[in-house]
């Protein structure tokens, strides 16, 4: 906390109805601040680390407000070392919080979460260092002939972040193209955030911002300490926009980290198109928004070269490529050992996993299993799918006799992951805390 001459300095400190006691739940002393003119009181309590540093509780501030219709401009500071910390306005009165709104000097609002009962309100998006703040509120009270609302309103600023290195984002995928509904967004951190720094990452998720139109529910999920992915619980709406943008920027990460600039992204998504190969009949089913459009016969792997099962994300295409049996571990001389070049490759694994034109198997396509892990067809349909597909594109294996597609280390598999398992790779489903409002303004349901 800071002390009592720091305070002073903030110069936002107009002060309150009646008393403003600033405390701590902790280690640092109670600083008291002189009476306002307008009657009633409010209690504004800072909780969180203490001077020794290191892991801690979550840091909160609290504003608890009573004498109801009394309530008008107030304001207080945060200390510098909880810049970013959530603040809860909790109601001691009896009555409900109908509407809060949190806004920034530019006006950019504040996501939060209301209580069930309606009497507290916690932000849970990150807040910046050294900005200003707004909160209006709506409090209504049960009042003989009628309810009775009052507004209020509650300013105060966050302290500067302390001296660190900047962690900022790099986003995909690439801005203002089309992608296919899989295509996942991901975030590369200029530093690394270990597992075990919980509140740090749920600070970078808080701050890491996907908007869809239409909109779609999603989370981000921690793949390494430096990498992060985001899908929605099922594929992209079809002819989506998609906004990515970070809010890291002077945010208070860490006593290591604080937040820098990054630059956002915006893609949009073209129509539903899915590839699914049934192994057990030997065909690909192409469908377009739902409607099968074509039906190719295929060939995929023989036993010890099984296709991958599975959901696959295409990655790109290849009109043109060679592929050699030593890139897959196959020795040169050996049976299996091939050198080929390779005609409209769509590839769907970092390993070498494509679905492309296999003429020489042309005869077995449709009733036999005879490639070293693609997906083989004719030279007309595989030029056909390669027109087709664009990066994003779903590719789906079934019925098959392959491992099953790993999530993050071959390609985009994040698919083969339930949604529940999915949401348990973001540090927001960890514990307390967890929330996936997005608007600044929120009315507790009554």
């Amino acid at each position: 906390m800071p002390s009592h001459r720091n305070i002073k300095g903030w110069g936002a400190l107009s002060l309150a109805i009646g008393a403003v006691l600033v405390t701590t739940a902790g280690q640092y002393p109670a600083v008291r601040l002189p009476p306002g003119s307008a009657t009633g009181s409010a209690l504004v309590t800072v909780t969180g680390c203490g001077p020794g540093g290191g892991p801690c509780a979550p840091a909160r501030h609290t504003v608890l407000l009573s004498g109801a219709s009394a309530l008008t401009g107030r304001a207080f500071a945060l200390d510098r070392r909880e810049a970013s910390g959530p603040v809860e306005i909790t109601l001691r009165t009896p009555g409900r919080l109908t509407d809060v709104t949190v806004t920034d000097q530019r006006g950019r609002g504040v996501p939060g979460r209301a209580s069930q009962d309606g009497t507290r309100w916690t932000t849970t998006g990150a807040l910046r260092a050294d900005a200003r703040y707004t909160v209006r509120l709506t409090v209504e009270e049960a009042r003989p002939g009628g309810s009775v609302r009052r507004a209020a309103r509650l300013d105060f600023r966050t302290g500067r972040a302390p001296a660190g290195e900047r962690l900022t984002a790099s986003f995909g995928p690439s801005s203002g193209r089309t992608y296919g509904v899989g295509q996942p967004v991901t975030a590369e951190l200029s530093h690394p955030v270990p597992e075990s720094a919980l509140e740090a990452r749920r600070a970078v998720e808080r701050a890491l911002v996907v908007r869809s139109e239409p909109a779609a529910e999603g989370a981000w999920h921690w793949v390494s300490p430096t990498t992060l992915h985001y899908r929605p619980r099922v594929y992209w709406p079809a002819h989506a926009t998609v906004r990515v943008r970070s809010g890291l920027d002077a945010v208070h990460v860490d006593d290591r980290l604080q937040g820098g600039p990054s630059t956002p992204i915006t893609f949009t998504t073209g129509d539903r198109v899915e590839a699914v190969t049934d192994v057990a009949s030997l065909r690909m089913t192409v469908l377009r928004n739902g409607r099968v459009v074509r039906t190719i016969p295929v060939t995929t792997g023989k036993a010890g070269y099984r296709t991958r099962g599975g959901v696959k994300v295409v990655l790109g295409k290849e009109p043109l490529v060679r592929m050699r049996g030593d890139s897959i571990g196959i020795a040169r001389g050996s049976d299996d050992f091939f050198d080929l070049k390779v005609r409209w490759a769509t590839r769907v694994t970092w390993s070498g996993e494509y679905l492309h034109a296999a003429p020489w198997s042309t005869d077995v396509q449709g009733s036999e299993n005879v490639s070293h892990g693609c997906t083989g067809m004719s030279t007309e349909d595989a030029a056909w799918l390669f027109r087709t597909v664009r990066e994003g594109d779903l590719v789906e294996v079934v019925n098959g006799y392959g491992e099953p597609m790993t999530p993050f280390d071959n390609g985009y598999g994040d698919w083969n992951l339930t949604w529940p398992d999915w949401q348990r790779g973001s540090a927001l489903a960890a514990g307390p805390g967890h929330t996936r409002h997005a608007s600044g303004s929120l009315l507790p349901a009554l």
